[in-house]
């Protein structure tokens, strides 16, 4: 739904290339994978984020990078990628106004495929985007980047680990958020126990998931390790400092 305007400003902020391939996410196809999620309200009547792809060397992990996008985070759509199977690529994800960043994800797994010359299942499309859409709303009770470092360390224990029964879910979904000091409700929990029983279910290399998310852990190590990583940090304020720490603490594990 961007005006011709808008996309030409858009491809330029994205240094597209002159032979980019460019594919079309209409509102239609935001409500069919986000509908059953969250409301019709927040999806919105036009499709208005839009996202780079640029398929990476093998090994090189996940990048994304947003502007403009209010709801969802860099790591939130990481995490999402992930058990989408996206792998090795960089990705930007970008709007003329600010906008909670629904419609990229489908988007972004949309142009993947075209990219990558591979077909991700429905299921897993449908379970990618109801990851995100309950990371968001987690975030909007412990905090976005708690958020998204919890999803991050449950799919790593369940990549390890495999659990046999809601049981065993149960215990790693509450050890991972006793690990970053994050309190959950016990309706917090039961929707994460549901969500992660979708995704375990699904046909997912769990293999390739744990390298992801090692990659992933690996970037932001050296990000925050690094001189530009650590005048970042020192750009915060103490409230930012600390959440950023959490991250760091459970990255570097």
């Amino acid at each position: 739904n961007l005006t011709a305007e808008q996309k030409e400003a858009i491809l330029k902020e994205m240094d597209a290339d002159e032979n980019a391939q460019i594919i079309t996410v209409s509102n239609e196809e935001e409500h069919q994978y986000l509908g059953s999620y969250i409301s019709k309200a927040l999806i919105g009547t036009r499709a208005i984020s839009s996202s780079k792809v640029t398929i990476g060397k093998k090994g090189s992990g996940l990048e994304v990078e947003t502007n403009n996008i209010t709801w969802v985070t860099d790591e939130m759509y990481i995490n999402a990628l992930i058990t989408a199977g996206v792998k090795d690529a960089k990705i930007y994800v970008t709007a003329p106004i600010a906008v909670s960043g629904t419609a990229a994800l489908t988007g972004i797994i949309k142009a993947y495929e075209i990219s990558a010359e591979t077909t991700i299942p429905e299921e897993v499309k449908q379970a990618a985007n109801e990851e995100m859409v309950e990371t968001a709303k987690l975030g909007e009770e412990v905090g976005k980047e708690n958020a998204a470092a919890l999803m991050a360390k449950i799919k790593e224990e369940i990549a390890e680990n495999k659990p046999k029964n809601d049981e065993e879910l149960r215990n790693i979904i509450e050890q991972a958020a006793n690990e970053l000091g994050i309190t959950l409700t016990e309706d917090q929990i039961l929707s994460l126990i549901d969500l992660f029983n979708k995704i375990k279910n699904l046909d997912i290399d769990w293999n390739q998931v744990g390298q992801q998310l090692d990659q992933a852990k690996d970037k932001i190590a050296k990000f925050l390790e690094s001189e530009e990583g650590q005048g970042f940090l020192d750009s915060l304020k103490e409230f930012f400092v600390r959440l950023i720490d959490a991250i760091k603490s459970f990255f570097s594990k």
